[in-house]
């Protein structure tokens, strides 16, 4: 069995992985257990038999309240086995600090007509204050066992079924659940196998949770292709980066995935004189996605790692969503890094990507993601008149192919009704296409307009992101809902004079850098701006900051 096939379902796959690969094991470094994935498949049934005498129905959407442990991939599994829609819901930062999680979660389960959440013991103080507001029975998942059970007949579900609801980070809107069926999945999968050339040689490991689509389908792909998953937790990373990439060194893992801020983490942890204690010849893949890639990230990356034997063609930017069971474009194998130095005035203002020197005044690296995996086809549109874009010039990005979702489940249907153009889907970014390759700037909700110029808010953050006192780089630009100036919001500790001349350096490196005189700037306390699930800035949400304190 390999997932380059695409039709069956989940459960097929599984069965077939379990019989041929027995005693492969799901590592969970964090907390020390081990799954093989023989026991997966047992107890994946067992637990889908309880799921059927509970009366889950076919392609109903049942939630996953689980850390990244044995029992979030037991509970996937188990529902897909039972014929339901695994839908991995978000966990709050901290189970103490939950904050309007109970709202967020209120809004999930609602848009996706939610009856039963799965919940893991890890959580069960999450459940009395979610009572009263989520509509939802709590299913603690220690009693789903079905150990002493009677044996349960088990619905055979279709390829074209309803497998997973897939809620997106939310970076620029509200949460919506990505229909995605069992042919969808396994397809997405399939490509992804294509794409590295994923081997029986090869283990993957992820640090991202389980509820995102680069972790989730991340750790599939390692599941579906029988080989070894390694698993941490999320706050194991960010706590510690450096004891993770021990871990991850020692582990032989040839496979991970992360945002950008993740290489700038292990950047910031990893002294240039504690490099030679690691060996990371091993590391074949560095998935670099989920956010736009730091030209300036993976040169010191790759230089500071290099004595490790970390190899330049290990790291692979691409591009993805969850829309499409995650890939969408990857770069060829065995390539080193490709960024395309533009205008940044005429990519903004223009739509038009001039290649300039890096040297040049107001040069902007973009990263190239390759070009479509197998199975996608995409294309650069204008976002006015939807007719297909020249090589170098700026539009929207749409995609189509066998792992694509037809479909959301949403509270607001108005909101996703035009996302869909004649088969293909909207992405929602922007970029153009140079000799075959993609390259993505940024969002197009993103795209600040001030008196008739458009900015791109990236461009803002990057410029004064280094500033001394900004509250470890984290700054976010949008456009002002009051003035038409750009807003940028920055987390920083300092207060009184040091504020204003905090204030005052932002200001000056953005005219300096950007020629951008009509710029707020608003310091709000550390670990104030929202971020995704992935660590993206929620940039729509940070400017909702500035009204709140006015």
């Amino acid at each position: 069995m390999n997932s380059m096939n695409s039709e069956g379902t989940l459960p097929d796959r599984l069965a077939e992985i379990a019989a041929a690969h027995p005693g492969v094991t799901a590592t969970f470094w964090s907390t020390g257990e081990r799954l093989e994935y023989a026991e997966l498949h047992r107890r994946s049934l067992a637990w889908a038999a309880e799921l059927v005498r509970r009366g889950v129905g076919r392609g109903e959407p049942v939630g996953i309240l689980c850390p990244n442990a044995p029992e979030f991939l037991v509970g996937f599994f188990g529902i897909a086995a039972a014929g339901g829609a695994a839908t991995p819901l978000p966990l709050p930062a901290s189970t103490r600090r939950a904050g309007g999680y109970p709202q967020q979660l209120a809004a999930i389960t609602a848009a996706a007509g939610m009856r039963t959440v799965l919940v893991s013991a890890a959580f069960a103080e999450l459940v009395p204050p979610l009572r009263g507001s989520v509509e939802v029975e709590f299913v603690d998942t220690g009693a789903l066992s079905g150990d002493n059970a009677e044996p349960a007949a088990l619905p055979l579900p279709e390829p074209g079924d309803l497998a997973v609801v897939q809620f997106t980070s939310g970076s620029t809107a509200l949460p919506k659940g990505v229909r995605l069926t069992h042919r969808q999945v396994l397809s997405g999968l399939a490509a992804i196998r294509r794409g590295i050339a994923l081997d029986l040689d090869d283990q993957g490991g992820f640090w991202l949770p389980l509820f995102h689509d680069m972790g989730l389908f991340g750790t599939l792909s390692a599941i579906l292709r029988g080989i070894p998953a390694h698993l941490w937790s999320p706050l194991s990373f960010v706590k510690d980066p450096a004891r993770w990439l021990r871990e991850f060194a020692a582990s032989g893992t040839t496979i991970t995935a992360m945002p950008s801020f993740g290489y700038e983490a292990l950047l910031a942890a990893v002294e240039p004189e504690q490099v030679a204690e690691l060996d990371l010849r091993h590391w074949r893949i560095a998935f670099n996605g989920a956010e736009p890639i730091s030209q300036d990230v993976v040169a010191r990356f790759l230089s500071r790692f290099a004595p490790a034997g970390f190899a330049p063609s290990a790291m692979f930017g691409v591009y993805g969503m969850a829309e499409a069971t995650l890939a969408v474009a990857f770069p060829p194998l065995g390539r080193e890094p490709v960024f395309e130095w533009v205008d940044r005035a005429l990519l903004a203002d223009a739509a038009v990507a001039e290649p300039v020197s890096p040297d040049q005044r107001g040069a902007r690296a973009v990263a190239g993601v390759g070009a479509a995996v197998d199975g996608l086809s995409l294309r650069v549109v204008s976002a006015e008149s939807g007719v297909e874009l020249p090589d170098g010039r700026v539009g929207e990005i749409l995609i189509r192919g066998a792992s694509v979702t037809d479909g959301y489940l949403t509270a607001d249907p108005l909101s996703v009704a035009d996302r869909f153009a004649d088969g293909w889907l909207r992405t929602g970014d922007l970029g153009y296409l140079r000799g075959g390759e993609l390259f993505v700037t940024g969002r197009c909700k993103d795209m600040i307009t001030v008196r008739g110029v458009n900015h791109y808010a990236q461009d803002v953050e990057a410029a004064v992101a280094g500033i001394d006192g900004i509250y470890k780089g984290r700054c976010t630009a949008a456009a002002d809902p009051d003035a038409d100036v750009i807003a940028v919001i920055a987390e920083s500790e300092r207060t009184g004079d040091a504020a204003h001349a905090l204030t005052r350096a932002i200001k000056d490196r953005i005219a300096a850098d950007l020629g951008l005189a009509a710029v707020e700037v608003h310091l709000v306390a550390p670990r104030t701006i929202p971020r995704t699930s992935s660590g993206k800035l929620r940039r729509l949400a940070a400017r909702d900051l500035i009204t709140q304190r006015r």
